[in-house]
């Protein structure tokens, strides 16, 4: 059987990491058709928008969407590519899985977690005003209905990948409306799975425990702008943003993306890491459980990380991409 995902190359390093990726995937026999679509830069010049509504209705064909990093034009009025690609297909669920891996130099060692961010509502619904010349009132939405929809795939997700302790992270006494509904939300589906250790936490104290001991984690909920800000924290606690993969999951759609930025400074100069990219395609290989193919694409991956002898600049080696993609293939 064939997949046939919509792939979004996107801006900067984005065709470069996104082509390795490719090259890696069909080295290793994974049966994907890919259908190109626009996103970012390219589609403003094309459609006028970051996120064109052509873009969109191929991923609600395919089901399945990878793409690499997006830029959004400033000062124009665009809204973020990434934020209207979330909404428009109702991607509720920011998962961000965070480990340690082989031969990447980090403060930590064993860290294991994994971050789910709401991504429909909370102060990225985009509802905001000016109330006078000085002052901008912008609104923060919480509903009971997101809170149980993404508490419930939580917790599902948990019972199948072996996970078994969940914290809700909030700051319900600073913002006990908002902030409360999203945990009594939580609370109320916890119950449901007695057999899953859940815990709660205020976020700012999360912050602090991540720093001290992130192993002492294993699954994080949260709402859309505390998990966009703490996802990148757990990031970089394994070695930055280059390394851990991304997605964005609904009922029916899923969408898997870097995490990282377009890094103009270093595109087109043939030297990018292609590691979020892969590992974000390797979930979704996961996801149409193909893992036979992605755990052998993983074997690979940290051979050649271990060996470190074909390692990116940012990785503390000296290897282009391609370079670090052969690796990669040669390991295979």
């Amino acid at each position: 059987m064939n997949y046939r995902v919509t792939l979004i190359k996107g801006d900067g390093i984005g065709p470069e990491v996104t082509e390795a990726t490719q090259s890696v995937l069909a080295a290793a026999g994974a049966p994907i058709e890919w259908e190109e679509a626009l996103g970012g830069i390219e589609a403003v010049e094309a459609f006028g928008e970051p996120m064109p509504e052509q873009t969109l209705s191929t991923i609600r064909r395919n089901r399945l969407g990878l793409k690499g990093p997006l830029a959004t034009p400033k000062g124009r009025g665009y809204r973020s590519a990434n934020v209207t690609l979330r909404k428009k297909l109702d991607l509720y669920v920011g998962y961000r899985p965070v480990r340690t891996m082989p031969g990447i130099q980090t403060p930590y060692e064993n860290v294991d977690l994994v971050v789910l961010r709401e991504n429909t509502e909370d102060l990225y619904a985009g509802i905001e005003h000016k109330v006078d010349d000085d002052t901008v009132l912008t609104l923060k939405v919480s509903t009971r209905a997101a809170g149980e929809r993404i508490s419930r795939w939580s917790f599902e997700n948990m019972r199948y990948t072996g996970r078994r302790k969940i914290h809700c992270c909030q700051k319900a006494s600073v913002v006990p409306m908002a902030d409360g509904a999203f945990l009594d939300a939580y609370l109320s589906v916890a119950d449901e799975y007695p057999y899953i250790e859940s815990s709660q936490l205020p976020v700012d104290t999360l912050a602090f425990e991540l720093a001290q001991d992130p192993t002492r984690f294993d699954v994080l909920l949260l709402q859309n702008l505390y998990g966009d800000i703490l996802s990148d924290l757990a990031a970089g606690l394994v070695g930055g943003l280059g390394v851990v993969p991304g997605a964005n999951i609904g009922d029916q759609i899923a969408v898997f993306e870097a995490v990282h930025g377009t890094a103009p400074d270093i595109a087109g100069k043939g030297i990018a890491n292609p590691l979020a990219v892969l590992q974000s395609a390797l979930l979704m290989l996961d996801y149409v459980g193909e893992r036979s193919i992605s755990d052998h694409i993983r074997r690979a991956v940290h051979d050649v990380l271990s060996a470190g002898t074909h390692l990116t600049g940012d990785l503390g080696g000296s290897a282009n991409t391609a370079g670090f993609t052969d690796a990669i293939i040669d390991a295979l």
